[in-house]
């Protein structure tokens, strides 16, 4: 049971006052950051299945199939051998995929919604600028 009700016929005992959002709620209440929230999380779980189906598979094949891992491909070079040296293969090429995806698809919404976010309101200063603070910089961090 609730600490905020005394009994259940009585009106809450605690009603907090409402309160504008902040800017970080309503932010995350907006459509674009919505969108961008679905599709990496669309990204990110397409991207780990792949990964950890791989890993999962050689590790199967090798537990299971071992006439078909200990088939040579050259010399003692065997098919195994190649699928365990692809695992790494995979990692570079998810990492790759990952940078690749956010560079082109997610920071420029992102960076986007935090232009939104960073502006004042109108009529409203915040007290470092109302002070006469020294202005921003212009200056975006270095991406990889």
């Amino acid at each position: 049971m609730s600490n905020y009700f005394t009994r259940p016929d009585e009106p809450p005992a605690y009603s907090p006052k409402y309160t504008e959002p902040t800017p970080g709620q309503a932010i995350h209440s907006h459509p674009e950051f919505q969108s961008m929230r679905k599709g990496y999380r669309r990204f990110a779980i397409m991207s780990t299945a792949l990964s950890v189906g791989g890993f999962l598979l050689y590790v199967l094949l090798s537990n299971f199939a071992p006439g078909i891992m200990n088939q040579p491909l050259a010399g003692h070079f065997t098919l195994g051998l190649a699928l365990g040296l692809g695992q790494f293969l995979v990692m570079v090429v998810t990492a790759w995929r990952y940078v690749l995806r956010m560079r082109t698809s997610f920071d420029p919404v992102a960076r986007g919604l935090r232009a939104q976010l960073e502006q004042p309101r109108t009529g409203q200063q915040r007290p470092a600028e109302r002070a006469g603070a020294r202005p921003r910089s212009t200056r975006e961090y270095r991406t990889w």
